[in-house]
């Protein structure tokens, strides 16, 4: 009996959580739950170290709570944490004679499945995960499970929200899988205030491509079994049979919500500021990762970043260049 896509698309998301974790990762997410305690859910590692299987750099973790007030003790972060999710910090652990760095995200599990829906005016949250991450811890069952299906979902929303923009010819789009997660990456790494260069947005598909391909294809067969499209696999090809009006929506809902995307964006950027450790340095290297030239500031803007440093911050997010 052949498996519905929901259920293909849950599995494929499940068996993803197979993959080893390293011991630097493990590491730093006793010292997450040493800090917030029993109201961490789950506990998610994303991003660049996942994706190379390597502890060097700086690693990146979510973590899934049930509520703000039962891991904070300082008001401020649950109510900064409530209005605009999610709160960024830093941590450290040590393995051995190794010290590692992360930084993570605290959101709540309502939160996170509210993020990952359709609905959800901005891709912060669906299209981080919609590209491959890993359960590194659960509290239990019922958190592991929900997690699960919010993984899923980001998926589907995100095939959702930026198939639209593939090449149509009357009524059919058809495109190559490849092309359409690097188009749809660049959208949405635009909608955060982020510039990644195509070699970079071109690595991330590299680094997974049957995966990424085979889980566009579970998204869009869901949304063909919802009724929303009409789709023919071929290969690393598909033809999508999508109404006019739904592709034409869909897109438009896209471009009058991604100035929204930004300014949401640049308000977490501002509440960062407030919660993250040495956010200045943080930016600042990111930066020169992504090919700036280096940029120095001068004595009064590191003493007193928020009220110098800004001409700076603001230039850099004009051109595009922050995270």
């Amino acid at each position: 009996m052949e498996t519905d896509p929901a259920s293909r698309l849950a599995a494929l998301v499940a068996e993803e959580q197979d993959r080893p974790v390293s011991a630097a990762a493990l590491a730093l997410c006793d010292a997450i739950r040493d800090r917030h305690g029993s109201g961490v859910a789950a506990i998610l590692f994303y991003g660049s170290c996942l994706r190379r299987s390597s502890d060097e750099g700086v690693h990146d973790f979510y973590v899934v709570v049930d509520s703000y007030r039962d891991v904070y003790r300082n008001p401020y972060f649950s109510l900064s944490n409530f209005l605009l999710p999610p709160n960024v910090y830093t941590i450290e652990a040590e393995t051995g004679a190794n010290r590692h760095f992360a930084k993570y995200a605290v959101i709540s599990l309502r939160a996170f499945e509210s993020c990952v829906s359709p609905a959800c005016v901005h891709p912060y949250i669906w299209a981080r995960f919609a590209q491959p991450s890993l359960i590194v811890a659960a509290r239990d069952l019922e958190a592991r499970e929900r997690v699960l299906a919010a993984l899923a979902q980001a998926i589907v929303t995100f095939v959702q929200q930026l198939s639209v923009f593939m090449p149509a010819a009357g009524g059919r789009q058809r495109f190559s899988l490849s092309k359409f997660w690097q188009d749809a990456f660049r959208r949405t790494y635009s909608a955060e205030l982020r510039n990644e260069k195509p070699e970079a947005i071109r690595n991330i598909y590299q680094s997974s491509p049957d995966r990424f391909d085979e889980a566009a294809r579970c998204a869009l067969a869901e949304l063909e079994a919802q009724g929303r499209l009409k789709v023919l696999t071929r290969g690393g090809s598909v033809d999508v049979e999508m109404n006019w009006l739904s592709r034409t929506t869909t897109r438009l809902r896209w471009q009058v919500t991604r100035p929204l995307a930004k300014s949401i964006a640049f308000l977490r950027l501002l509440k960062t500021a407030t919660t993250f450790g040495n956010w200045l340095d943080y930016i600042l290297w990111k930066l020169e990762r992504q090919g700036s030239d280096p940029i120095e500031l001068t004595d009064r803007q590191r003493r007193y970043p928020l009220l110098f440093a800004w001409p700076v911050l603001v230039r850099l997010i004009v051109k595009k260049e922050l995270r």
